[in-house]
């Protein structure tokens, strides 16, 4: 029956096969999505580790990237500042550098209600010592060395209420006292004391070190008047001077560990 069903049928499947297509094809469907499904499944996982891999492949050399790039920018600045120390040099011969000016950096910024200091990367092994002047790349001074350690000093910057040295206005060449003050340093000023009686000062006039002490060179740039102020007293006058030196993001300085005098 089977045989002549086929026959007359040309070409489409018999009953029996036909119904055994039908109660198959759903279980074969299932199986091929749970399959297709797995396969799905297991390629993704493994996709997904492969990402995960990368992701972090790529985070290394990201992180890589921006080192050099850091190291290649400090690179740049330490050059730069290295030049305009030579600009230093060679604009400014009076002060006739004796010996190279030890290279220093700041490791850390101490700035309390009674001091403003400075620490730095170099000690009595590079040959500092205490009172030598310290400057920044522009020849600016940042301050004088107090302390000494074997590897580290500590610096007094210009604006430390214990600072006291020489200094000398530029456009009138008078000389007065260059010293810190508690109020002025919390504004991160400091003060020029002892005014010539007739000598008339300007907003904006260059005060430098005089060097009169012969401690520390003259000629080193520490600041501008800002204003005259008359002293409480009503008897003497001083000025108000803003340093020059950009002492709350200094990365390096450079210390004068010799110079000559002036005559």
């Amino acid at each position: 029956i089977v045989a002549v069903s086929s026959a007359l049928l040309g070409g489409f499947a018999d009953p029996f096969s036909n119904l055994l297509g039908v109660l198959t094809t759903p279980i074969r469907s299932g199986i091929n999505s749970v399959v297709t499904w797995a396969e799905d499944r297991y390629t993704a996982m493994f996709r997904q580790s492969e990402l995960e891999a990368e992701y972090e492949q790529l985070k290394k050399d990201y992180a890589q990237l921006e080192q050099t790039l850091r190291e290649a920018q400090q690179a740049i600045e330490e050059n730069e500042r290295y030049r305009n120390l030579l600009g230093l040099k060679e604009a400014r011969p009076e002060l006739e550098f004796t010996e190279a000016t030890v290279t220093a950096t700041v490791t850390a910024v101490g700035a309390t209600n009674w001091d403003s200091t400075l620490t730095i990367s170099q000690g009595s092994s590079a040959g500092l010592e205490v009172n030598q002047a310290v400057i920044d790349e522009y020849g600016n001074l940042v301050g004088l060395i107090d302390e000494v350690g074997a590897n580290w000093a500590r610096v007094m910057t210009v604006i430390d209420s214990d600072l006291e040295l020489g200094g000398l206005v530029a456009r009138t060449d008078s000389t007065a006292l260059l010293e810190g003050n508690f109020e002025l340093m919390a504004q991160g000023k400091l003060r020029l004391s002892y005014l010539p009686e007739n000598s008339e000062f300007m907003t904006g006039d260059q005060v430098l070190t005089s060097g009169l002490s012969g401690l520390y060179p003259a000629g080193l740039v520490v600041g501008y008047i800002e204003e005259v102020r008359t002293d409480p007293s009503g008897m003497t006058r001083y000025a108000v001077v803003t340093p020059e030196a950009d002492l709350q993001n200094l990365r390096q300085v450079f210390v004068i560990t010799n110079f000559a005098a002036t005559q």
